[in-house]
């Protein structure tokens, strides 16, 4: 695999070529997962429930995220390696950019950051300073707090269309890479048709432009509830590096994730 960037995720995305990106907290993983074939990796904020035992992201720090991010970045040669921005981190745009540069001098590529059209001028200046944003609509796990707990997004036709619009408003702010998390597949088929930008899901149906696991999940480590989404790939495969392969190819071969894995 040559080395994975912004340029050839789009790339990929105008060939119809389908990007499968997964979480990774350390260098070993990280390596592993790119020697199976993936083309992205996310240090996500995820690790303050899947490592820190939390019930939720929002206790991450940017001390985490930068401490994460510099392991995973030690492993990998050729994957793209995007890093979340952990909750109150970017209030404001000032704030985003001296935070942005931490995690880009730790190694990530780009940086993901949660939320819609309010944040198109911290999105802006954070482009303009040379720093790659991707961004995060749908279910965002730092607001599960306004949502209630973890649940779909988007199905209500006034919610969907909401999210349409920032995720157009996103866009023209300068983000080159959007997540799109539980919501209705329909919804997110719409937007990655109507977006230049390549459309990660995660909950999303099999039409977005690729696909993001939390590791976790993807290996079966998962513990009490298993989000409908997810898929134990290990449990077919005898070593970790040939399951996520196994993610991989399912990815890109337009497989995973079906009809059970999705939301109407």
């Amino acid at each position: 695999m040559s080395k994975v960037t912004t340029a050839r995720l789009l790339a990929m995305k105008q060939e119809q070529q389908k990007i499968a990106m997964i979480t990774a907290y350390d260098a070993t993983f990280a390596q592993v997962f790119e020697q199976a074939g993936v083309h992205a990796i996310l240090i996500g904020d995820s690790l303050g429930m899947v490592l820190q035992g939390e019930k939720s992201t929002l206790k991450v720090t940017m001390e985490d995220m930068a401490y994460h991010t510099r392991c995973v970045a030690n492993g990998c040669d050729k994957a793209l390696v995007v890093a979340d921005l952990p909750f109150m981190s970017y209030s404001t745009p000032e704030q985003a950019c001296r935070n942005a540069a931490t995690l880009m001098r730790a190694g990530a590529h780009m940086v993901k950051l949660e939320g819609g059209a309010w944040l198109a001028e911290t999105v802006s200046q954070l482009t303009r300073q040379g720093v790659p944003v991707c961004g995060h609509l749908g279910l965002t796990p730092q607001s599960v707090h306004v949502f209630g707990g973890f649940k779909l997004q988007g199905r209500e036709t006034e919610q969907a269309k909401q999210i349409k619009e920032h995720a157009h408003a996103l866009v023209a702010a300068g983000i080159q890479l959007l997540v799109l998390e539980c919501v209705p597949s329909h919804l997110a088929a719409a937007i990655s048709a109507e977006l230049r930008i390549p459309v990660i899901g995660i909950g999303a149906g099999p039409l977005t432009d690729g696909q993001v696991l939390v590791m976790q999940d993807a290996l079966g480590l998962t513990t009490g509830y298993v989000p409908k989404f997810t898929k134990n790939f290990l449990a077919e495969h005898p070593s970790v590096k040939e399951a996520i392969a196994a993610y991989v190819a399912d990815v890109t071969a337009g497989i995973f994730p079906g009809p059970e894995h999705s939301f109407n």
